[in-house]
């Protein structure tokens, strides 16, 4: 048998308030995230504990047999996680999900210059593709996004049941690595086929450099040697001089001053990029809640990284 903590957690907030709406929200999940861990507590235990027939909702005869056991072993946890961490739940890190890039060169100064205004900000932030950030978001398995603003609206998000703050405007470069003479190696502008670097399929930011392109008829002098769904990954290749691609600005501010990399073709080829961070407004958490207002009332330009 596997069963996750937070399960029983989840059974024992329900079974306080017989509402599922109310104990999502007490659990900082989404409804549809709340009903799918009871449903998994069913199904490992194996019996029904909830009688979603009535209203308020009841529980079943094992239902409250198991209740008694779920109540023990979460008020014993719970004792012996705060000795040992000695921390209150108002001081908990906030978890956050960010691109690979954002994790990796953009929020480490924005979250400094953050803090500056907001006071101490404890986070657990982890990189994953846009995807799976806003997958995760939905779930209520996160308090906050990081992500680029989506102007095409693939992403799908609600602004009302995600409302965002903007964080940062960015651009994404056409770059080489410069020659011994300070010009790139490669230009879309060569004659000949120019070795590309390109994002795997489905990464947002490869969706990007494709609208810039569609129209262009320099794409077809493009040939793809490397590819992968990260920002990182690329820049890596273009330093080795493997060919050329489009790149986040703020990941290569150093390297375009010392002039180690260089454009690779023109600002009409510039890719503009905004940079907005998520909530799940379905989801109260004390901490992101009073962050939420902290930033509110922050001048904008503080907030821009």
């Amino acid at each position: 048998m596997n069963l996750e903590t937070k399960w029983l957690e989840d059974f024992v907030a329900l079974a306080n308030t017989r509402s599922f709406s109310t104990s999502a929200r007490q659990r900082h999940v989404t409804q549809p995230a709340f009903s799918r861990r009871i449903r998994a507590l069913e199904q490992a235990l194996g019996t029904t504990l909830v009688d979603r027939s009535t209203t308020p909702i009841g529980l079943t005869a094992e239902g409250q047999l198991f209740l008694v056991t779920a109540r023990n072993l979460v008020d014993q946890l719970n004792e012996s996680l705060n000795h040992l961490r000695g921390l209150s739940i108002a001081n908990e890190a906030l978890d956050i999900v960010a691109a690979h890039s954002l994790a990796l060169s953009f929020y480490p100064p924005w979250i400094s210059r953050l803090q500056k205004g907001v006071g101490e900000l404890p986070t657990r932030l982890v990189a994953m593709n846009v995807g799976e950030a806003i997958h995760v978001l939905r779930e209520g398995n996160c308090d906050l996004m990081l992500a680029y603003f989506d102007p095409f609206a693939t992403m799908q998000l609600d602004t009302k049941v995600f409302p965002s703050f903007s964080i940062g405007n960015v651009k994404m470069l056409p770059v080489s690595l410069a020659d011994p003479q300070g010009k790139p190696l490669f230009t879309l502008d060569q004659p000949e086929p120019v070795p590309y670097l390109t994002y795997s399929q489905g990464a947002f930011l490869g969706k990007s450099v494709h609208m810039v392109l569609k129209n262009d008829p320099r794409r077809l002098n493009l040939r793809t040697v490397y590819e992968t769904a990260m920002a990182e990954g690329l820049k890596g290749m273009v330093l080795q001089g493997v060919g050329m691609a489009w790149i986040p600005d703020f990941c290569i501010r150093e390297e375009l001053k010392s002039g180690r990399l260089v454009r690779a073709g023109d600002e009409s080829l510039d890719i503009p990029l905004e940079i907005r961070l998520y909530r799940c407004s379905l989801v109260h958490k004390p901490g992101v809640e009073r962050l939420w207002r902290q930033m509110m009332k922050l001048p904008r330009d503080f907030l821009q990284a």
